[in-house]
């Protein structure tokens, strides 16, 4: 089993990058905005708890999201691993998720950035915004204000996560092939690895 954290910028071509990746491993993509939704939407008793702290304005605290982490992953347990989007964005987050994996008697394998410069990302966002009706994505300072959050929220998990020899930067720039291959490098030097390990024993 691999469980991967994929990291990237918005605009990164995570989404479809995730999904090539679920279609080449057999892995699950669990998008953490998705389960939110999906939570909400069915006023799920996890949903419920949620949107006590989302009708006040507060944070949801993160053992509500743990949670429902938690959830989806014990609904698949004949997954090959599994690919987190969107989650951790803070330290705490991961050393939770770290416990959650334990629990699961597995673990993160690890964090893979795509690594978009600043102008790319602003470039591909004002021309998505031309299609997606996405009000944040045709103001560039909105977009610059989105890509600051995101750098100050993941360089701490990166860093948690290369302490523990466990973080990866990709390129992301070039065709979708190329990025995907660039990925499936990692991800197979992962799997020989751990291989590796098995072997070992």
């Amino acid at each position: 089993m691999i469980n991967i954290i994929l990291f990237g910028p918005p605009g990164s071509g995570k989404g479809t990058q995730a999904q090539i990746l679920v279609d080449k491993y057999g892995l699950e993509h669990i998008s953490t905005g998705d389960l939110f939704r999906y939570n909400l939407k069915h006023n799920t008793d996890l949903g419920k708890e949620a949107r006590t702290y989302i009708d006040k304005g507060e944070l949801v605290p993160d053992n509500v999201t743990i949670n429902m982490l938690k959830q989806r992953v014990e609904e698949s347990p004949e997954a090959e691993g599994f690919i987190f989007d969107g989650f951790p964005r803070t330290i705490a987050q991961a050393e939770a998720l770290m416990k959650l994996m334990e629990v699961e008697n597995t673990q993160i394998n690890a964090l893979i950035k795509l690594e978009v410069s600043r102008e790319a990302i602003v470039e591909r966002l004002l021309e998505r915004g031309k299609t997606s009706g996405r009000s944040d994505d045709q103001n560039e300072t909105t977009i610059s204000k989105r890509i600051d959050v995101y750098l100050d929220e993941t360089s701490p998990v990166f860093d948690y996560y290369q302490n523990l020899d466990k973080s990866y930067g990709v390129n992301g720039l070039g065709t979708i092939e190329e990025i995907a291959n660039r990925l499936h490098a990692v991800i197979d030097h992962l799997y020989a690895i751990q291989r590796e390990t098995i072997e070992k024993g």
